[in-house]
């Protein structure tokens, strides 16, 4: 029974089986270096307020340094018998410094230890994928300078819409990365609550020093409430939840780069490198990476559903359920960061395919709505207006001709004597040109939303 944490109330041994069903150290020891990092603030707060000596308190932080050394060597030795990467540490330290070795859980319990490490881990992994979202932000926008002045169809309903910049195009992804980026930061401030020091659930009769533990760890305040501590995972669920947000965000991109890499659309050049063939159609360039992307994000989703399902009925404090948390998080994370890893090489490599593009720019009657606005412009009520041009495309439609290729006449029979100023806005170059509204696709507003991206991403 020495083996266990909780031995002295128990008489009779645990089972093998249950040994096997209740660990979590094949899961849980990359938490490692965060637990040790939690324990050396711990010991050295307790030195602090008198519970250790300061030579106690040193030579604890000093093994916990070396096990750390052990753990990363491949020389630390895990057994189910030990539950999990905290017993696993604290037994270490005991084999290497006896009693003292006994003393570092002092005034702690393992609920409050565990979702400590948990959050110092989620702080380390939310840094990480801003680090990854920047990186990948900056693809898009040397994308956006790299395709100046290249105009794309833009689309609605994956029909033809209006014309847009292809730099226009990549920041829109651009603009949704650094919505992920905020909510990760928004989501750190509530991760970055320490809750060592709530003990199991109500607190410790000894004379600890939070603050001190808090200053140590860089935590941004101390959590307020014992009881909730330890039953708290909502922190785990926002950080998830970003997650599957970052997922579906890359599951659309990857979606449409499917999409325009096929011969149909044929508007981008993948790389040889983040493409597979088939085993058997020796012409074939699949865009797997793309396709994974895609398919990840419903790993990430549901993991956050596990989640919620998984805190849905708790009471109040902790539960062993909340053991299940760190596989769906963990998932959850890796694959984010896959994804995102393989994404930024993969927007640097891909060109578009500017002379196909541009050999069908005219098609689909990308100036209709610029039309629209000029007869606005020149005192037509919008409805009128849409009415008219819509007559006008269904015109088209018929003769199998562009908008600029109809006869003056139609133009006059809509506005009298301005035919030659309408006509003058048709064609998809025109119709870019025309924009004027702030954030919207004009040639200046990109120019100066990439300027800015530029600066900031620098």
């Amino acid at each position: 029974m020495n083996q266990k944490t909780w031995g002295g109330r128990f008489t009779d041994g645990t089972d093998a089986r249950v040994e096997a069903f209740t660990e979590s150290i094949s899961f849980d020891r990359r938490l490692y270096r965060h637990d040790i990092i939690a324990s050396q603030a711990h010991a050295r707060m307790l030195a602090e307020v008198g519970l250790l000596t300061a030579t106690e308190a040193e030579q604890i932080v000093s093994s916990l340094e070396e096990i750390g050394a052990e753990i990363e060597a491949g020389k630390m030795e895990f057994s189910i018998s030990l539950e999990d990467i905290h017993t696993h540490l604290e037994r270490r330290l005991i084999e290497k410094l006896g009693d003292v070795g006994r003393k570092l859980h002092t005034a702690r319990s393992r609920n409050d230890q565990v979702v400590t490490a948990l959050k110092l881990w989620t702080r380390d992994a939310i840094d990480e994928l801003d680090a990854l979202l920047a990186e990948l932000q900056k693809a898009f926008v040397e994308s956006a300078e790299r395709e100046a002045g290249v105009i794309i169809p833009g689309y609605t309903h994956l029909q033809r819409a209006q014309p847009v910049l292809a730099a226009h195009y990549f920041l829109a992804y651009v603009e949704k990365l650094q919505r992920d980026r905020d909510r990760l930061r928004d989501c750190r401030a509530r991760v970055n609550v320490l809750p060592l020091g709530a003990a199991a659930l109500a607190g410790t009769s000894l004379p600890i020093n939070r603050e001190s533990v808090r200053a140590k760890l860089s935590s941004d305040s101390v959590a307020r409430n014992s009881l909730d501590v330890s039953s708290d995972r909502d922190f785990a669920l926002e950080f998830v939840f970003c997650l599957a947000l970052i997922a579906t965000h890359l599951s659309g991109w990857a979606e449409e780069w499917v999409i325009w890499s096929t011969t149909e659309f044929n508007f981008l050049d993948l790389p040889d490198a983040f493409c597979t063939g088939s085993s058997i159609m020796p012409h074939k360039k699949n865009p797997d990476v793309l396709e994974l992307t895609r398919g990840k994000s419903g790993r990430v989703i549901g993991a956050l559903q596990q989640l919620f399902v998984l805190v849905k009925g708790l009471p109040l404090a902790y539960n062993r359920d909340l053991q299940e948390d760190k596989p769906a998080i963990f998932d959850a994370f890796d694959t984010v960061a896959g994804c995102l890893s393989v994404a930024a090489p993969l927007v640097r490599q891909t060109k578009l395919r500017r002379e196909v593009i541009a050999s069908r720019l005219e098609a689909g009657f990308l100036d209709a709505t610029t039309l629209m606005e000029s007869l606005i412009a020149r005192g037509v009520p919008m409805r009128s207006a849409h009415e008219a041009v819509g007559n006008l495309v269904r015109e088209c439609e018929k003769r199998k001709c562009r908008l600029a290729e109809l006869p003056d006449s139609m133009f006059e029979a809509v506005a009298p004597g301005q035919s030659v100023a309408i006509k003058s806005s048709l064609g998809v170059s025109n119709a870019l040109t025309a924009f004027k509204s702030y954030g919207s696709t004009a040639p200046a507003e990109v120019e100066r939303q990439l300027r800015e991206w530029k600066e900031r991403l620098s």
